[in-house]
């Protein structure tokens, strides 16, 4: 006997799952991970466009970061907007942040700073960080003043990106709440716009989380208004001046909600670019974790360590067999090893090339491990030496509320 209508009730369930992409967690169902095309829908945001590109650099004067050449930023949120500021010779400013959960940051966290960086060199343009350890605190086995010290930790690991000390400031959520009243003041402007009714279906909060979750989002909201910050724009501020945030999508969630604060409380919405998600060594469909040292290449890691990991745990295209692979070719779509060279090789031709030989057989994956493994030796040994000349010192000029340089 057959059933036909449960087969298809079964067909369409599986059809309609869709990827899980919050703050806190993200899975995707297919073997490449999530399908961005359906979360720019479900979220509501643009696609990076080529005429958008193509805007961009006529108003830089030069090529875009390959990040968004490849798509690797990819989603919008009124950059159209920021753009026109710029044009205008209106002052902007960016905002990005990091949660410290452990001493040692890896690849994948790395993403938004390069990002970040390349813009404030491009658009000439202060920038604040913020290192939320009170949410690690709040979602992690750590004490405050564990979260605290990754913080510090971590921000060393920032500032060797070689961001312009004269136009950012870092701060930590703990240290900069006790100094700036304007900040606290902002946090409360934005928790009072917002029912849990509201923040439980953004973020999918229920009863049994703390209440410190639940306040937390207006805490990352609160650094896109520019007021939050009067040691860098002025305690008499005119007018806030618009923020762009880049950042992974799956921070997109508390920018949503900013942005549907934000006009109530007279403030510019925050515009932001979003980043595909940077796949563990294991693939796309696991998650990397700062817990697991398999899961991907740290920058504390050795070039010995890289080249055991990448050999050992990097998810392969290829087929069974060489000779499989020589005739068939290897898949791109899902090797770890390309999709890593898609983010740090920067020469365009080259990854062309690498990735034709590879679809073709003509390339191992033995072979374009050992490229890759050389790519990432390099960028890692110069990030840590980058990262000894980063004092406590140093941290500190950083993390000092003051005027930022603005080019307007």
């Amino acid at each position: 006997m057959s059933y036909p209508i449960a087969e298809e009730v079964v067909e369409k369930t599986i059809d309609e799952v869709e990827d899980k992409v919050t703050p806190w967690e993200v899975i995707g169902h297919s073997d490449t991970g999530i399908d961005y095309d359906k979360l720019i829908r479900r979220f509501g945001s643009s696609k990076i466009s080529p005429d958008l590109i193509a805007r961009i650099e006529s108003i830089i004067k030069k090529p875009v970061h390959h990040f968004i050449r490849r798509g690797i930023f990819f989603s919008h949120r009124d950059l159209d907007f920021i753009l026109t500021a710029y044009e205008q010779k209106k002052p902007f400013f960016l905002y990005t942040g990091r949660g410290p959960s452990s001493e040692a940051m890896h690849l994948g966290h790395l993403i938004p700073f390069i990002m970040t960086k390349w813009l404030q060199d491009a658009f000439d343009v202060p920038l604040v960080i913020q290192m939320t350890d009170d949410e690690k605190f709040l979602w992690k086995d750590i004490t405050i003043e564990e979260a605290n010290k990754y913080a510090y930790e971590n921000a060393k690991d920032i500032i060797a990106c070689g961001f312009d000390l004269t136009k950012t400031f870092i701060f930590s959520d703990f240290d900069y709440m006790g100094q700036c009243p304007n900040f606290y003041r902002n946090i409360c402007r934005i928790q009072k716009c917002v029912t849990f009714n509201q923040v439980k279906g953004i973020f999918g909060f229920t009863e049994s989380d703390s209440i410190g979750k639940i306040a937390f989002p207006a805490i990352e909201a609160a650094p896109s208004l520019s007021s939050s910050f009067p040691s860098i724009f002025g305690e008499k501020l005119q007018q806030e001046y618009p923020c762009l945030i880049p950042c992974a999508i799956d921070q997109d969630p508390y920018f949503r909600m900013a942005r549907d604060v934000a006009p109530r409380l007279n403030f510019p919405k925050p515009v932001l670019i979003h980043s595909t998600f940077f796949p563990a060594l294991q693939g796309s469909k696991s998650k990397m974790s700062a817990s697991d040292s398999n899961s991907s290449i740290f920058l504390t890691d050795s070039p010995k360590d890289i080249k055991t990991k990448i050999n050992k745990y990097a998810f392969s295209g290829g087929k069974e067999s060489i000779e499989e692979h020589r005739a068939k070719g290897g898949d791109c779509a899902v090797d770890v090893s390309f999709q890593y060279l898609r983010f740090f090789m920067d020469d365009d031709e080259r990854l062309e090339q690498i990735r034709q030989d590879y679809s073709s057989g003509k390339l191992l994956t033995g072979e374009l491990k050992k490229i890759l493994i050389e790519v990432l030796q390099t960028l890692v040994s110069q990030h840590q030496e980058r990262r000894k000349e980063v004092t406590m010192d140093l941290v500190q000029q950083y993390m000092t509320p003051r005027q930022l340089h603005f080019r307007y």
